[in-house]
């Protein structure tokens, strides 16, 4: 569009220099200043045409191709989130008890559970190998069996007896097996199993070697699901080779699993097909990212020398093993869309040269006219290249994720046909409007602008999740966002990719309700132990009361026997608090007094605060206002929030509990002085299986459960914290809030 602004300007100068001229001049001069202006004047036409067409070709090729690297950058995102959930699902399942103490009347349905959350993923089997190496346990589509390792199983088993790889995951190249009978593509991931987790069996753990798990993942099937239905135009499409230059997926199956420098060759010797790869061995084999061109042999059941635009992106899967993506399409579909363009262009370049050559006398008539017309010829162009630049669009608007575009403040600049389909507005409803208005929520809103900030401030791209309100649903939103630069590196927009993820987040909630029965267990099993310490309990205190009525009151006999008698009673109170607290019920709301409900946690964590040195300070008001909720369901809150304050208190500290009635809402604050929670995790500790403790200490699920808990109730969960690098006085500070029920007896 520049350039076309410079030849306008120009020939607008040009018939003004002219016209000044004519006054200037006689007549018969005339001819001497057209002989001398046609050939220059050509020249100039002729050099800015070139000029023009050559720009309007690189610029309409740049910008396909950054289409195409956004595609592929989609693509590399969704195959490293599928390889996180099998990391996940990996270590969940390496820190299941049944597996580490090889409990086998366990260990077959724990595996199957294992192995049905990851067949989807391309995964053919879960192998788990027993520390001796004499028998391997295998779970797939024909069930649970019991077989003799392979030699590399074996390999495997010594590199995770190794205590530095413990915790690690090993994800090993390409290899190649059978998948009930035909060959496939196996990419293996690899978790030593230690002895490290508790359960009622093993209430101590052993931290000894005890095997190692296998996922044998069917690379072709994990990576196909991502990026078999990308499309780049009418006929691009994508494929993915690892760092030895093997083709894991190709639309071409007889190449998958071929080295990509063979494959080509073979199918086309009379092409060279030096530059891809080079393109290959130089940038994607390295991990870069970037955009290019190559010549290929064939395309779409095409032959011939077809130069294709290709855009390529790293998947890194550890720190040694890099994946690349590359979307490819023919350039012939960006030449096409020019190409009309540039035969108006070139014919109205004739026409203005034989008006020059025949029109002599009547220069000054043709090029008033001239100019009129190369005016509307350069409107039709830039309504060419709009077409063209909406068929790119297209790109965007027909991608099932929603994808958009903010400026710094947040303020929404464009969205796709998804996105307005999602939240059911129409474009002009949205365009101008902030990206917090959408969510109805404003803890997402807040994120979201502190995203767009920071990928802003650090050009660095950022992935948040976070929860939209739509009506009376809630829906989970994963969004990633990267930044935009001009031709300078300046951003000017932020652009938004999300997915509605609430689908996976309900299988988290899910994963959540198997912990949460494991908790039930667990109590069910404390409150068995507190029966059976009641019985002796029981016995102490009769035969203690015999003891005393015949004891001399002032004798030290009855100072012994009345100790003993207290600290009996003290056991009991004890006891009933336990079993008050264990003592399994189903989900009842009905009108609770929140200070007696503290007061029963408070009794069962007692010994805890003393033994861990930690002062105790009830702040709670009389007469406050009860609430509705589930007693069972608030006091296994109030828990997990206590037990998160006693293990930041390592050493010592003050616990203070508060209770109030703040705008007809009761607040409820548990404040530490432990050492805070660091600004990297602020954002993360209400997410499921997210944990700052060590294996063993935590499950990652306390405060996600309680978040669930208290928004359940209408209520809301946040915190206020300060670590040693922010203040002197360090700590964290959790506020509940609950909806405060008026007049109500009893």
């Amino acid at each position: 569009m520049k350039i076309l602004k410079i030849i306008k300007s120009f020939l607008v100068q040009l018939i003004e220099t002219v016209t000044r001229l004519l006054f200037v001049f006689k007549i018969r001069q005339l001819k001497k200043i057209v002989i001398f202006a046609i050939p220059f004047l050509l020249g100039i036409i002729l050099l800015l045409g070139w000029m023009s067409a050559k720009k309007v070709r690189e610029v309409v090729i740049n910008d396909f191709n950054q289409q195409q690297l956004v595609l592929a950058r989609h693509a590399a995102s969704q195959i490293e989130n599928s390889l996180n959930t099998l990391k996940r699902e990996l270590l969940l399942l390496s820190l299941s008890p049944s597996i580490q103490y090889f409990e086998k009347v366990f260990m077959d349905k724990r595996m199957a559970i294992a192995f049905s959350s990851i067949k989807e993923e391309g995964a053919i089997e879960v192998k788990y190998i027993e520390r001796s190496g004499k028998n391997v346990y295998l779970v797939n589509r024909r069930g649970y069996q019991t077989m003799q390792p392979y030699p590399d199983d074996m390999d495997y088993l010594n590199w995770a007896k190794d205590a530095n790889n413990k915790g690690n995951i090993l994800i090993t190249g390409l290899s190649y097996g059978l998948q009930e009978g035909a060959p496939s593509h196996i990419t293996k991931m690899v978790i030593p199993v230690w002895q490290v987790s508790v359960d009622e069996k093993h209430p101590v753990a052993t931290n000894l070697f005890s095997g190692v798990i296998i996922f044998n993942i069917d690379t072709t099937t994990f990576i196909k699901k991502t990026v078999r239905n990308i499309r780049s135009g009418k006929t691009g499409y994508a494929w993915v080779i690892d760092n030895k230059g093997i083709f894991l997926y190709h639309p071409e199956e007889e190449f998958i699993g071929e080295n990509a420098f063979e494959a080509r060759k073979r199918k086309k010797p009379t092409i060279s097909f030096d530059r891809i790869n080079e393109i290959q061995k130089e940038m994607m084999l390295k991990g870069k990212e970037g955009t290019s061109w190559y010549i290929s042999g064939w395309h779409k059941g095409v032959e011939g020398e077809i130069k294709k635009l290709i855009a390529y992106v790293p998947i890194h899967l550890s720190d040694n093993l890099i994946w690349s993506v590359a979307v490819v399409a023919p350039l012939s579909e960006v030449e096409g869309t020019i190409h009309d363009v540039q035969i108006r262009q070139f014919i109205l370049e004739g026409v203005v040269i034989l008006s020059i050559l025949f029109g002599g006398l009547l220069i000054i008539n043709m090029m008033s006219k001239w100019s009129s017309s190369l005016s509307m010829e350069v409107e039709k162009r830039t309504l060419e290249l709009r077409k063209s630049e909406n068929q790119y669009r297209l790109l965007i608007e027909n991608a099932n994720d929603i994808i958009f575009t903010v400026d710094r403040n947040g303020i929404i600049t464009s969205i796709n046909k998804s996105g307005l389909s999602f939240f059911g507005k129409k474009i002009e409803e949205v365009i101008g409007q902030n990206i917090g208005e959408l969510c109805v929520n404003e803890g997402s809103a807040a994120l979201q602008l502190k995203a767009v900030d920071e990928v802003f401030s650090k050009k660095e791209s950022k992935k948040v999740t976070y929860p939209i309100n739509k009506g009376d649903n809630e829906y989970w939103v994963s969004t990633n966002f990267s930044v935009l630069v001009d031709e300078k590196g300046n951003p000017y927009a932020v652009l938004g990719i999300s997915r509605d993820i609430t689908a996976d987040r309900k299988r988290t909630m899910e994963e959540q309700m198997y912990h949460t029965e494991k908790l039930a267990s667990i109590g069910t099993l404390a409150a068995g132990v507190a029966h059976e310490v009641n019985n002796p309990l029981a016995l102490i205190l009769g035969f203690s009361d015999i003891l005393i009525e015949k004891a001399k009151p002032d004798s030290n006999e009855y100072d012994i026997l009345k100790t003993i008698e207290r600290h009996a009673l003290h056991a009991k109170k004890i006891v009933e608090n336990l079993l008050s607290f264990a003592r399994y019920t189903e989900h009842k709301e009905e009108f609770i007094d929140v200070n007696s409900n503290i007061e029963t946690i408070l009794e069962v964590v007692e010994n805890t605060l003393k033994l861990n040195n930690i002062s105790l300070n009830r702040q709670l008001q009389n007469n406050l206002s009860k609430v509705k909720a589930d007693a069972g369901e608030i006091q296994q809150v109030f828990l997990n929030i206590i037990n998160n304050a006693i293990h930041a208190m390592k050493g010592g500290g003050s616990l203070t509990v508060t209770t109030e009635l703040e705008d007809n809402k009761v607040k409820i604050k548990f404040t530490d002085t432990g050492h805070g929670i660091k600004k990297e995790h602020r954002t993360k500790i209400f997410d499921p299986l997210f944990t700052t403790k060590k294996i063993g200490e935590g499950t990652g699920l306390g405060l996600s459960v309680s978040y669930g808990i208290i928004t359940k109730h209408g209520g809301t969960i946040t915190f206020e914290t300060k670590t040693k690098d922010e203040s002197e006085e360090t700590g964290t500070t959790f506020i509940i809030t609950l909806p405060a029920i008026k007049n109500v007896e009893g």
